[in-house]
């Protein structure tokens, strides 16, 4: 039988370091939830932001776990979990905390509960917001320790000045963009040929969501890659020869439960496997950490936008990202 479990739940806000602008939607200050469970004399902590393109916000996501709490504070475990909240902000919060807390109980790191590798540093993406084109050159020209940056496009008829800013100011950078479904069919096709000409590596959510199909048979360069069009493994199946990523993100699946279940399947499907999270801090990031450990493409910036952060918070260095052992689990027997 599970043992009772303390719930505790708190609204935080983060102030960004500059304004972050993608399609339709620009954040200055970031608010997040963070949930704690507590057992035994054990702690874990689980961090969401919520899904902006589903009306998501810290507040909604606080209520719709208290609707449940009475159901968690019984005692619950990752599985039943599952089956008590939908994929999304919530369920991440309260699934990422009782992996944590699951890793302190027994004393042994979150890597090891999900039969990994010890973890190893990753090369991450930098996230440049869609600002004017001498702004993004300049910001990826400061950026001078990223080895890999993703652009954020947003179909306003800059988006090529963009593109060619930075790679101009960044000519060595392995170099990505993001739609977040700013494009139709014709407007893609458009823009392809100077993406493969300023060597562009991936185009990621080009379409809106819906409109996927729109896409089959294009005749693209580079890969592309689904973020908003992937939300659960149950999405996996359909994107079959539509896309050649899939972005995995822990908000959106509900959890590092699910989002290893996605790594697992899409690689089994033939889809190269990228992850990423919303802003947030380290203490977001640290469980998509282990999911990067599964994947092609890491895009764990979160913390770098933040002008504070947790402590201890993630590393990043040589443009990798690394999480120190114990900043969200038990840091386990170093000498292993």
């Amino acid at each position: 039988m599970t043992s009772r479990i303390q719930l505790e739940l708190e609204v935080q806000s983060w102030p960004l370091k500059v304004p972050f602008r993608i399609t339709g939607h620009v954040w200055e200050t970031l608010d997040l939830l963070v949930c704690t469970l507590h057992r035994s004399g054990a702690s874990g902590r689980g961090e969401a932001t919520g899904v902006y393109y589903h009306d998501e916000t810290a507040a909604s996501l606080r209520a719709q776990i208290e609707a449940v709490r009475a159901d968690i504070e019984v005692g619950i475990s990752r599985e039943t979990l599952q089956h008590l909240l939908p994929a999304g902000g919530a369920r991440n919060a309260v699934d990422c905390a009782l992996w944590a807390l699951e890793s302190r109980e027994q004393g042994v790191p979150a890597w090891r509960l999900a039969g990994l590798e010890r973890p190893r540093p990753l090369l991450t993406t930098f996230t440049l917001g869609a600002d004017g084109p001498e702004v993004v050159a300049e910001r990826a020209r400061t950026a001078t320790a990223a080895r890999a940056l993703k652009l954020k496009l947003v179909g306003d008829g800059l988006d090529g000045d963009r593109v060619a800013a930075v790679r101009r100011a960044r000519p060595d950078v392995w170099l990505a963009v993001d739609a977040n479904q700013a494009f139709d069919r014709a407007s893609v096709e458009a823009l392809l040929p100077l993406l493969a000409n300023h060597r562009v590596s991936l185009l990621e959510q080009p379409c809106r969501i819906g409109a996927e199909e729109d896409l089959r048979g294009l005749d693209c360069p580079l890969p592309l890659a689904a973020d908003e069009s992937v939300q659960t493994s149950a999405d996996l199946e359909r994107l079959v020869g539509l896309f050649d990523t899939v972005n995995i993100k822990l908000d959106k699946c509900g959890g590092l439960t699910e989002g290893l279940i996605m790594a697992h399947r899409a690689r089994e499907l033939g889809f190269e496997v990228m992850v990423g999270n919303m802003i947030g801090t380290s203490l977001s990031c640290a469980p998509a950490f282990l999911v990067g450990q599964l994947c092609q493409v890491v895009d764990l910036d979160g913390p770098w936008h933040l002008a504070g952060d947790v402590e201890p918070a993630v590393v990043y260095g040589e443009g990798r990202v690394d999480c120190p052992p114990g900043l969200w689990d038990h840091p386990g027997n170093q000498s292993e």
